[in-house]
């Protein structure tokens, strides 16, 4: 069995988005950016995935802290990171993506192994009322959940 350790996760994804479908992505990134990352210092708040003209997938503002020992070695915290898929997967983004409003998304990044795997997800994003139906929500199960704890 593989061992996943969580890095980073992206906070206002679920909020913003409803995600529907999920994929785990490879993503191809430099040593002082690996030692960064063992670190934690990664920030997917406000990041997204594009799909290129020539059929690669990269990810745009996802923020690694240069690395302090790093030097002329460190590259720009918020360059464009290609990500690893096979044709099939990357088909099914494209189809998926054609859909108006529908868009890609980092959840989460997380250690498999000494691999370091991306989530993407396929989202449509929320309206302002769809947030607001989300948070009643919550709040619902909270309360029902404290008045069964207390019977």
């Amino acid at each position: 069995m593989i061992d996943t350790k969580f890095i980073a996760k992206n906070p206002t994804a679920y909020h913003n988005y409803e995600i529907v479908d999920k994929i785990e992505a490879g993503i191809v990134l430099y040593g002082t950016e690996i030692k960064s990352i063992r670190t934690g210092k990664v920030n997917l708040k406000d990041s997204y995935a594009v799909i290129e003209k020539n059929g690669e997938i990269f990810v745009y503002s996802m923020n690694i802290t240069p690395y302090e020992h790093g030097n002329i070695y460190n590259k720009d915290p918020l360059r464009p990171k290609k990500l690893l898929l096979n044709k099939n997967e990357i088909n099914k983004l494209v189809g998926m993506t054609s859909k108006k409003g529908y868009s890609l998304i980092p959840i989460n990044m997380y250690f498999k192994g000494n691999f370091v795997k991306l989530t993407l997800g396929i989202g449509k994003g929320k309206k302002l009322y769809d947030k607001r139906e989300d948070i009643k929500e919550k709040e619902s199960k909270i309360k029902m959940q404290r008045y069964l704890k207390n019977y």
